[in-house]
């Protein structure tokens, strides 16, 4: 039997093992959903596969759920971060729903000099990472990072990191990554003002930096990452022949 309802746990998931819900998550199961003892959920933590959990207790404040049987092996992303200065909060938000779901095994949201927003709700974000996950059928939640300043990640740079730099001047045909080599990468995309001459010049002399186009049009920073992550994942990614 098809099991369409996923929920994502913190708990560990193995033949046997009982599985406690959350108020909110009872609520959803059994409130929202009308689910009942008997029914059957996609159980998953980013750590030991998808299970089937039975539903052995409901209740309006919570519930426990029994794992039964392995259903899909742990499926991981990339090893690809992306990295954005954070924008409005809707589309903030659409950012880090579309990353999960095109495979992005890390979010770090960075203030460049020309970043509005100065703050972030980490928690917030990270749930909608969850709830993208449970959407689109995947099996690991991407950690969102707590915002940072992009000089202070630059400083720290990891040397096998390659950087795919989205440079808003670099207008044109997008520059290929097919000579590229695979292994650990960013994306990193600006803020809607653009990066700083400062900011910029440093990128360009980076070695692991390579400036690539996203097109003749200057697209807004929700649309750019999009894109980043499209052309990122056709060349260098699980897209890729």
């Amino acid at each position: 039997m098809t099991v369409k309802t996923r929920l994502y746990v913190d708990q560990p998931l193995a033949e046997g093992n009982q599985v406690s819900l959350t108020r909110e998550q009872a609520h959803y199961l059994f409130g929202v959903m009308r689910m009942a003892v008997g029914g059957a959920v996609a159980l998953f933590n980013g750590r030991d596969a998808e299970w089937r959990g039975e539903i052995v207790q409901a209740g309006k404040r919570g519930g426990v759920l029994e794992c039964s049987m392995q259903m899909r092996d742990l499926q991981m992303p990339p090893d690809l971060w992306l990295c954005f200065a954070p924008i409005k909060k809707t589309r903030t938000d659409f950012i880090v729903e579309k990353a999960t779901e095109m495979g992005a095994a890390k979010i770090c949201p960075i203030q460049t000099d020309f970043t509005n927003s100065e703050r972030i709700k980490q928690e917030r974000l990270q749930a909608h990472a969850v709830e993208a996950a449970e959407q689109c059928g995947g099996t690991y939640v991407p950690e969102v990072a707590n915002l940072q300043k992009l000089s202070a990640m630059l400083d720290h740079w990891p040397e096998e990191r390659q950087i795919m730099f989205c440079d808003e001047v670099e207008l044109g045909a997008a520059t290929s990554l097919a000579s590229a080599r695979r292994g650990p990468w960013a994306i990193l995309i600006g803020p809607e003002g653009g990066f700083s001459p400062t900011e910029r010049i440093r990128l360009h002399n980076m070695k692991e930096a390579h400036v690539v186009s996203l097109g003749p049009r200057i697209l807004r920073a929700d649309t750019a990452a999009v894109a980043a992550l499209t052309v990122w994942q056709a060349a260098l990614g699980d897209w890729a022949s």
